[in-house]
């Protein structure tokens, strides 16, 4: 019962600013418009694929398969800690075996914020233990005992760049020469020294390591299923509205979005020959306009009732 009030009043607050953007979108559209022009622009960078920053080739101990190579990329849609002691955001792909006509090798992805990589590229201390404890988070999770010995190789990534990145972003690649391992994740009782298992690949985990000349720091696995699905299209209709002559007025787009509850949800971006909206985890549309239109004047409304959201363009007028 203690709770209750603060709960209820949370979600009052949350009423409001619901009440508030769909208040904004209808009294003001340029200035919805621009917000969500700046919010679409941070998502692009969020969204950015991950991309390579080094790789370091290791050897499981006492075992006669070949080296591991681990491709360390720095990724933007990996939150960088909040603090000093706080725990290191990292991402990771399923370990791969790859058997090639002129090597057999091992190899798995990881993923840091690049922030964190560029505090560890500044300073030789920092990037040895990073990664040192890149190393023993890849013996915790994939069950291995590597050699204490490792080489940064001259290249940065093993492998394709468009492999490393399906890896990360957890879409399955077809690999005729690729086999994936049996697939095990350690909860995180497991990794902070306790013995339990679960057999799931993807679930967050923190990474303590024990080392005791070192200062302690801490790895939090963010997984794959925390990032975007891939969106649906929704249904629209588009037409071209003319004068009498024939002349193009405007292009008036009705979208139906029956998922969504408040105009707030809705990413639109209008140039003068296309249009984008996103409705993050649920819909994407991009369309381009048969019209030059008039992006400054455009207009979009949407009506909670039927879930549907009216776009109106004026057609741009021919430049003298």
């Amino acid at each position: 019962m203690a709770t209750a009030e603060p709960m209820a009043a949370a979600g009052e607050m949350a009423a409001q600013l619901w009440s508030l953007l769909d208040d904004l979108a209808e009294s003001d559209p340029q200035g919805y418009r621009r917000l969500l022009q700046q919010q679409r622009a941070e998502a692009r960078r969020l969204c950015a694929p991950p991309q390579p920053r080094l790789c370091v080739r290791a050897r499981p101990a006492g075992a006669a398969a070949g080296p591991l190579f681990v491709n360390v990329c720095g990724w933007s849609r990996i939150p960088a800690p909040r603090a000093p002691a706080d725990p290191v955001p990292v991402s990771a792909g399923a370990l791969q075996q790859v058997a090639e006509a002129a090597e057999h090798y091992s190899v798995i992805d990881v993923a840091y914020n690049p922030d964190v990589l560029q505090k560890a590229e500044e300073n030789i201390e920092e990037m040895e233990h990073l990664i040192r404890l890149t190393l023993k988070f890849t013996e915790e999770r994939c069950s291995l005992t590597l050699s204490r010995s490792y080489n940064i190789e001259t290249f940065k990534l093993k492998g394709s760049l468009e492999r490393m990145q399906r890896s990360l972003q957890g879409k399955q690649m077809p690999a005729p020469t690729l086999s994936q391992n049996t697939r095990k994740e350690l909860t995180l009782d497991q990794l902070l020294h306790s013995m339990e298992v679960e057999d799931c690949i993807n679930e967050p985990v923190l990474l303590q390591e024990s080392v005791k000349e070192s200062k302690v720091h801490l790895i939090e696995e963010i997984t794959s299923t925390e990032l975007p699905e891939e969106l649906s299209t929704p249904v629209y209709e588009m037409l071209t509205v003319k004068d009498a002559n024939k002349k193009p007025l405007k292009i008036e787009l009705k979208i139906e979005l029956p998922k969504v509850s408040s105009v707030s949800e809705c990413d639109l971006s209008i140039s003068k020959d296309d249009v984008i909206i996103e409705v993050p985890e649920k819909y994407k549309l991009q369309l381009d306009l048969p019209e030059l239109v008039d992006e400054e004047t455009a207009t979009a409304v949407f009506n909670k009732g039927k879930g549907v959201l009216l776009i109106t363009m004026p057609v741009a007028k021919p430049e003298h």
